[in-house]
């Protein structure tokens, strides 16, 4: 187990290293000059150049790469080219946000995902059981921001039940109308996930439906329902756990545009602000801490896959 935690340290690491160069590179194609949007359209060649060596821009790619890499090491995340804030408190605020988010959005996935799954396996010879394949394939399908603008109409503008958008100037010192703003955002996101999750993990129950152990339970006195629940389920959690990383990836990304219809003040909106201004070190770190949460996200889970799977440690 040592050893193989060892080599996904490893790819980890290499893993981070290589997002950090390919984030670097691209960000150099886009158009625009943060110079040129400091200075003005009234602002000089001189000015521009002024602007451009004051800010470190006029190095070459491969030192600016070098000084970036190097902060990210001592946790240094750089400093806002267009506010001159650290990096590093700007995503500590608005991770305040998009953290809680997340994490309410993946207790929905899941609420609504494990229960539904199982009982659309369970009937999956049934017309309740093909109904509900049917609007969880409907869900899945559904935009993000189309979701949330039904939310909205519905529980916002036709019942007055929560906010339409925005998060409290309070923050959580108001945790009543922090977590109230956050309903709906996380519903956008929860169940769109949760019914792609839900097609996972029906298919799962059935896989594990059709294997030796539990037809045997079930010839052993066990309905088949019993049986599968209290000999197939481990293994359909097995399943759960290995999907969990993909399915936080879609959770962060499904944040960035949920925080743009709902206007709260998140990572992914800072994201998007920040690009619209082409703070290349606010960008570049911000796409950094949300690749290295994903990549993290996945070595955790492989990890606890790999101690609570016995096939797995016996391959090792």
């Amino acid at each position: 187990m040592i050893r193989y935690a060892l080599t996904r340290i490893l790819l980890l690491a290499l893993g981070l290293l290589a997002s950090s160069a390919i984030i670097f590179a691209a960000l150099r194609v886009l158009p625009g000059d943060v110079a040129q949007m400091i200075a003005g359209a009234d602002g000089t060649p001189e000015q521009i150049a002024a602007i451009r060596s004051d800010l470190g821009l006029d190095r070459s790619l491969l030192a600016q790469y070098a000084e970036w890499i190097g902060g990210l090491f001592t946790g240094d995340l750089g400093s806002s080219l267009v506010t001159g804030s650290p990096v590093a408190d700007q995503i500590a605020q608005k991770a305040r946000v998009t953290i809680p988010l997340g994490v309410f959005s993946l207790v929905i996935a899941l609420a609504i995902a494990v229960p539904l799954g199982i009982l659309g396996a369970q009937r999956r010879d049934r017309p309740s059981g093909t109904a509900l394949n049917v609007v969880t394939q409907l869900l899945a399908a559904v935009p993000v921001v189309w979701a949330g603008l039904m939310l909205v109409v519905v529980f916002a503008v036709g019942l007055d039940w929560l906010p339409a958008q925005g998060f409290p100037r309070a923050g959580w010192r108001d945790p009543g109308s922090a977590l109230r703003a956050l309903v709906l955002p996380a519903l956008t996101i929860g169940v769109v996930e949760g019914a792609l999750l839900m097609r996972f993990v029906r298919s799962a129950t059935l896989a594990a439906a059709g294997e030796d152990f539990v037809r045997t339970a079930a010839a052993k006195g066990l309905t088949r329902n019993r049986a599968l629940v209290r000999h197939g389920l481990p293994a359909v959690g097995l399943s759960i756990i290995t999907v969990l990383g993909v399915q936080i990836a879609g959770i962060m990304v499904g944040a960035v545009v949920v925080e743009q219809v709902f206007t709260l003040p998140g990572i992914g909106r800072m994201l998007v602000a920040d690009v619209g201004a082409r703070d290349l070190t606010m960008v570049q770190s911000e796409l950094f801490v949300l690749t290295a949460f994903v990549l993290v996200v996945g070595f955790i889970v492989d990890l606890i896959h790999h101690a609570v799977d016995p096939r797995l440690r016996e391959r090792a």
